[in-house]
């Protein structure tokens, strides 16, 4: 069975993105910045309130305000970060073996993925789990990368899935 694809640096973000919001450690640093930041508002607005000899619910009322908006809106920035800090990442080297013309060539060994810079092999033990989203499906080497297979060509290659569920034993 042989798949030919083009990944493109969006797919590469989305996985990214994909992962950060499915991973513990992801979600661990998001709360811990989510709701830790607020925390230290409150002791901000004691200290002011000692600092100015004002009440404390007169100074506490702006802090948490700005603390509810942090609240609700920092995972959008939190994700919006990774993104960037990825693209930037991208453009640092050269990417054609991450990005651009894949060629996977599936076997009953494992795969093979074909890019312009070389060969990479997995065998199915070294697949560590398989997880997808609306886009892409992620075939996981390790506990951070993952082979990103656009659902688009997946859904082209009759009996694909069902082939890689027998392998897997998912």
């Amino acid at each position: 069975m042989e798949l030919t694809y083009t990944l493109t640096e969006e797919d590469y973000l989305r996985f990214n993105v994909f992962h950060i919001k499915n991973s513990a450690t992801g979600k661990k640093a998001l709360n811990i910045q989510r709701y830790v930041t607020p925390v230290f508002f409150v002791v901000i607005a004691y200290v002011f309130s000692i600092i100015l000899h004002k009440p404390f619910l007169e100074v506490f009322l702006p802090f948490f305000i700005v603390g509810a908006l942090w609240v609700l809106f920092y995972p959008k920035y939190f994700y919006n970060h990774i993104t960037r800090t990825v693209k930037k990442a991208l453009r640092e080297g050269n990417n054609e073996g991450l990005l651009g013309q894949h060629r996977l060539t599936i076997d009953d060994e494992g795969f093979v993925d074909e890019t312009a810079n070389g060969l990479t092999r997995l065998a199915w033990a070294g697949v560590v789990e398989v997880k997808e989203d609306e886009h892409s499906l992620y075939i996981y080497n390790s506990a951070v990368s993952a082979y990103i297979l656009p659902k688009q060509e997946i859904d082209k290659l009759e009996g694909f899935r069902k082939y890689l569920n027998v392998k897997l034993k998912i």
